[in-house]
């Protein structure tokens, strides 16, 4: 169980910031009819001529109730990207801090690290696409403020082992961020049951995955109430719009209809691995926690232009560390996966 001093990790100016107290912040409606002539906005409706709510609390009540947390151990943000670019510019002072990646993952973690002007110390997963944990602590150092994790793992879609994670959150002494986007389609539970257990532990979440609302961007951060509050500090006063907000909580309540979808996808994601493992050009096909497959190839360029000469786009990985011929296909619809199947067994 690791209990940092949060606060020592925040940068300084960061310390003694107030959020922007916006019209919506200082009066929260109670649903009354009421003239609302203090935001300078245009009066005639139109169904968006008000600022969204800046705290999203409709949609955070129905999530918290369904993930078993409280409203305020969530914020929201404009896509997940959003929240991790929070999370940079709460914790790391550019040009003196670090973070931690553990390629290949994710490329964002690199992006942002770069706009915040933030080292990203990169040591690269086990040939089994595990974290090598010894030598990620032995690279760490005192400026060391963030450790990114992405489990299940984008391109390798495999879930990272519980006890070398656990071993992380007790022994790295900054911010440990577990990027969850694809935890619905995983075997493994969530590790949203541990937050009361690590004060250091983020775990960012997605609705474009397993909800389908990619076109929408929003992303979700779960944490400590401390933590919450810190981005909170520093968060546009609207960051998700009326609509996007709107959207995310019809689908949210439809959960029957989200969790039918995610099972559809793991049924379809059995069979294209199986169509997979028998093509004579497949190598292997890794097993896969999320909703895509990555399978390594005999030539994963050649065959990726013969997909798309033939209207399929998958992704071509092979440029990756530890993932040299290799292509990621991600799981469609079934009428989808049977295209590519059929075009597959064509250029076998």
């Amino acid at each position: 169980m690791n209990k940092l001093a949060i606060q020592a990790l925040v940068r300084e100016n960061v310390k003694g910031l107030s959020p922007y107290s916006s019209a919506r912040d200082e009066y929260v409606s109670d649903g009354s009819q009421m003239v609302f002539l203090d935001a300078n906005e245009n009066p005639f409706e139109n169904g968006v001529n008000r600022y969204p709510d800046p705290q999203q609390r409709g949609l955070k009540e129905v999530l918290a109730l369904q993930k078993g947390v409280k409203t305020t151990n969530i914020l929201f943000g404009n896509g997940s990207d959003e929240v991790l670019d929070l999370i940079f510019r709460a914790f790391c002072e550019p040009k003196e801090d670090n973070v931690i990646t553990l390629p290949p993952t994710y490329g964002m973690y690199k992006v942002l690290s770069g706009i915040n002007n933030i080292e990203n110390r990169e040591v690269l997963l086990t040939t089994d696409f595990e974290p090598d944990v010894a030598h990620i602590l032995d690279t760490v150092d005192a400026n060391s403020k963030i450790l990114f994790l992405c489990s299940p793992n984008n391109p390798t879609a495999n879930s990272f082992s519980k006890n070398k994670i656990i071993k992380l959150l007790e022994k790295f002494n900054g911010i440990v961020v577990i990027d969850e986007a694809y935890i619905d389609f995983s075997k493994e539970e969530s590790w949203l049951s541990e937050l009361s257990n690590y004060n250091n532990l983020i775990l960012t979440q997605t609705l474009s995955k397993a909800y389908g609302m990619a076109g929408i961007r929003l992303g979700v951060c779960y944490a400590s109430e401390e933590i919450i509050a810190i981005l909170n500090k520093i968060k546009p006063p609207y960051n998700v719009n009326e609509l996007t907000q709107k959207r995310a909580l019809e689908r949210v309540l439809d959960i029957e209809k989200v969790n039918k979808e995610v099972a559809d996808i793991l049924e379809e994601r059995a069979l294209l691995s199986k169509a997979l493992l028998q093509l004579n050009f497949v190598i292997k096909v890794y097993d896969t926690d999320a909703n895509f497959i990555l399978a390594k190839l005999d030539n994963a360029t050649e065959r990726y232009d013969q997909l798309l000469a033939r209207g399929i786009v998958v992704r071509n990985r092979t440029t990756q560390p530890l993932c040299e011929n290799t292509l990621r296909f991600t799981v469609g619809t079934k009428e989808e996966n049977k295209k590519l199947i059929k075009v597959l067994k064509e250029i076998n």
